[in-house]
């Protein structure tokens, strides 16, 4: 007989545990109280165009996000660059680049550091002084946990400006949080990781498609294929443990032998039982930080750079996503700001303004177009906060009740809160249930 595995959450990290526990023989039954898959990586049409909530982004170091895209068959709803080349734009500057060379790691950057326009030499010099005392830190040792990213840069003799033009630029969109308030730990493991520690994993990779394309949609197929019993539209209501657990789905009782919630940190909690946690864990302390996308309709083309990061700007990063909303004239760009808590008092209408002045001093010919829509998106529970201390409140997949294990970026998965932690979290969930991994297929790296 099959173990009966109930997944709370229809996000990354619920697919994740799904297709995990199903490719390992469990009966799957997965939960979504949406109407659709995918979590915070979805989308919505409006007046014929399509717009993502959010831009995500994911490296070539996300080894288990992509081999999610493979397992759901999704490797040609996302584009993935054959190496690291980002322009980084400043009004009234020329662009500066950030690209990998044909060198061995760290070196694949130094090329590029040495001609970085967005710092003096003096700054640049430094900075490669400083990555190169970063990849001798480990983002497992428990002592960066207690100390922010920006005090250490600051011990390195990295300037207000190099943090800024620089540090910020990487620090910013992966750990949703600047260097002055983020935990070294996370941002040893986002700079090592993706971008020190081997000459390709800085890649840049994002949806070509809508994400429902990417995520759901394809999601829904393979949970299908796979046999999961997919409820959507379904909110789980009491968790009862016992001999097994009982898990209340809309109106009717799911028995389990196994229970996954995949749900954010302040959801999850709700759900365990008093003393599930070790002492001392409390998810609740994570907090939030807030992401806002402004997305513009044009009535004409302003670039033809598909992604462009920039500095002394209200803008951060900006990708074209002409295509992938089904605009046959004009253009469509998403500007993602991401540690964005202070932006959201500010009205939709403040925003498309103040990011169009923008836009205007990193592409002059936005002031000659017209703009034809804008849609404002506010993630205010977009992530937890890794700020020093998080790591101690961050739960690995086994609780302290025997088939209740957790899902979620939030949680102990080694990475901060992005796409690539979402799914490793899903999937060592989903091996915690039954104590060993489960064997699936294994494939090459997507090219």
């Amino acid at each position: 007989m099959s173990t009966r595995v109930v997944v709370v959450g229809g996000g990354l990290a619920g697919i994740a545990t799904a297709l995990e526990a199903a490719d390992g023989g469990a009966e799957v039954t997965l939960l979504e109280r949406r109407a659709h898959l995918g979590g915070l990586t979805w989308s919505f049409r409006r007046d014929g165009l399509w717009f993502d909530n959010g831009q995500h982004v994911f490296l070539r170091c996300c080894t288990e996000y992509l081999d999610l895209i493979r397992r759901i068959g999704a490797e040609d709803a996302v584009t993935l660059q054959s190496g690291l080349e980002l322009p980084v734009l400043a009004p009234g500057r020329p662009t500066a680049w950030l690209k990998s060379a044909a060198l061995p790691a760290p070196f694949h950057l130094g090329p590029s550091l040495a001609r970085y326009r967005h710092l003096g030499l003096l700054d640049r010099a430094r900075s490669v002084r400083a990555a190169l005392a970063l990849r001798k830190l480990d983002s497992d040792d428990p002592a960066l946990d207690h100390r922010t990213f920006g005090s250490w840069l600051a011990s390195k003799g990295q300037s207000p400006v190099a943090v800024d033009h620089l540090w910020n630029l990487i620090a910013r969109p992966t750990l949703n949080l600047p260097a002055d308030e983020a935990a070294l730990g996370a941002a040893v493991k986002v700079f090592r990781t993706g971008l020190l520690d081997t000459a390709d994993a800085a890649d840049v990779g994002w949806a070509v498609v809508p994400l429902v394309e990417a995520h759901g949609e394809p999601a829904r197929r393979a949970l299908d294929a796979a046999g999961v019993d997919v409820r959507l539209g379904t909110t789980a209501g009491r968790l009862t443990a016992g001999d097994g657990f009982v898990v209340q789905a809309g109106a009717e009782q799911l028995t389990a032998d196994a229970v996954v919630l995949a749900l954010p940190h302040h959801v999850a909690t709700q759900f365990l039982p008093a003393g599930a946690l070790a002492p001392g864990v409390d998810p609740s302390r994570l907090g939030y930080s807030a992401v806002v996308d402004v997305q513009l309709v044009l009535d004409r083309r302003v670039t033809d750079l598909p992604v462009a990061a920039a500095v002394d700007s209200l803008v951060q990063f900006v990708f074209d996503r002409t295509h992938a909303a089904g605009a046959r004239r004009g253009q469509v760009l998403a500007v993602s700001l991401s540690a964005a808590d202070a932006l959201l008092p500010l009205s939709p209408g403040e925003l498309v303004e103040d990011v169009r002045r923008s836009l205007v001093d990193l592409f002059p010919a936005t002031g000659d177009a017209e703009v034809l829509d804008a849609v404002v998106t506010k993630e205010r529970t977009a992530t937890f906060r890794a700020v020093p201390g998080a790591l101690a409140d961050r739960p690995g997949p086994v609780t302290r009740v025997p088939g209740l294990t957790l899902a979620g970026a939030w949680t102990a998965t080694g990475w901060p809160a992005t796409m690539e932690g979402a799914v490793r979290s899903g999937r060592a969930a989903a091996r915690a249930v039954f104590g060993s991994p489960f064997p699936h297929r294994s494939e090459e790296a997507l090219a």
